[in-house]
């Protein structure tokens, strides 16, 4: 391969909650690295979604969704959106069509002021408004800061992304491939396996239980080279929700873990037995050492 034209960088995905990062995430990498949830707050770490072509690598960093911090959890995933903003090479800022500008934009567009790589404006979920609604969506955030480009777009459907990927290779400066080009994502396959399990657990019991939510995935132990066997607990902070989760006669967890099952299964390309128990740790969104043990690392703790 010839390395002298070859394209690399880092691009941070930013907007509010809901705005659909995930759903571009994994249109644009071609497979779930992303967890997608219409719960906000569901993604907690800089996942990154790694696009490789014979020509570029782009390496996606999905921030969480900026939000007012009320928790020690809540502070962590402020600080991991922020500081992505400083690494990068490129900003896309994903709007909702669906949605006006609202004051979570204008925190957003604040912070981007201070941003010396390109921003691009990305338009999302024009699947579902009218088209002639377009420039009106669009006129709310053209004079908020000097975009590179705005890109309407539909994650879920594609269209424009390519276009858009276009764009950012050609904004990217010459670099190495950083990462083999049959890898979508910088997280071990213990993070992602938790993130598939907490996806499913959102998805099934979204009432109550969400936010209080994480997953520790035990062990994962290859039997043969076919089958791989896993262990997870999934963590609460109450009681009631651990009932909740487990359901009458277990059928809750059984459903949550045959879900998450077959996402595994797919990831891995294996036959897999999961094993999901469900403890109770009063507050662990309030202790740093519990958020270190979950995943959640951070140098301010």
């Amino acid at each position: 391969m010839d390395n002298s034209n070859y394209k690399s960088g880092f691009v941070a995905l930013i907007g509010r909650p809901n705005v659909g990062k995930s759903t571009f995430l994994n249109y644009v990498v071609g497979q779930k690295v992303a967890i997608m949830s219409n719960v906000a707050q569901t993604t907690r770490n800089k996942i990154q979604g790694i696009y490789t072509t014979d020509r570029a690598q782009i390496i996606f960093i999905d921030t969480p969704g900026v939000h007012k911090p009320q928790t020690k959890l809540g502070d962590f995933m402020e600080k991991s959106t922020l500081s992505a903003l400083d690494e990068v090479d490129a900003v896309l800022y994903i709007v909702s069509a669906t949605e006006d500008r609202g004051p979570g934009d204008d925190f957003i567009i604040n912070r981007l002021k201070n941003v010396k790589q390109p921003v691009f404006l990305v338009i999302n979920k024009i699947d579902q408004i009218n088209p002639n609604d377009l420039p009106e969506i669009t006129a709310q955030y053209k004079d908020a800061l000097p975009f590179a480009g705005v890109y309407p777009i539909s994650a879920l459907q594609g269209n424009n992304v390519n276009p858009l990927i276009n764009k950012l290779i050609e904004t990217l400066p010459n670099g190495p491939q950083y990462y083999p080009s049959d890898q979508i994502s910088d997280h071990p396959e213990r993070f992602v396996i938790a993130e598939m399990i907490r996806e499913k657990v959102f998805e099934l019991t979204r009432q109550e239980v969400p936010h209080s939510v994480a997953v520790d995935v035990t062990s994962v132990k290859r039997e043969d080279d076919k089958h791989v066997h896993i262990s997870a607990n999934i963590i609460v902070e109450r009681p009631g929700q651990k009932g909740i989760i487990i359901g009458k006669k277990g059928q809750m967890l059984k459903k949550i873990g045959t879900k998450a099952r077959l996402d595994i299964e797919h990831l891995l390309g294996d036959k897999v037995f999961l094993q999901l128990w469900v403890k109770v740790v009063p507050d662990w969104r309030d202790k740093s050492a519990m958020l270190k043990d979950y995943g959640y690392r951070n140098k301010d703790y």
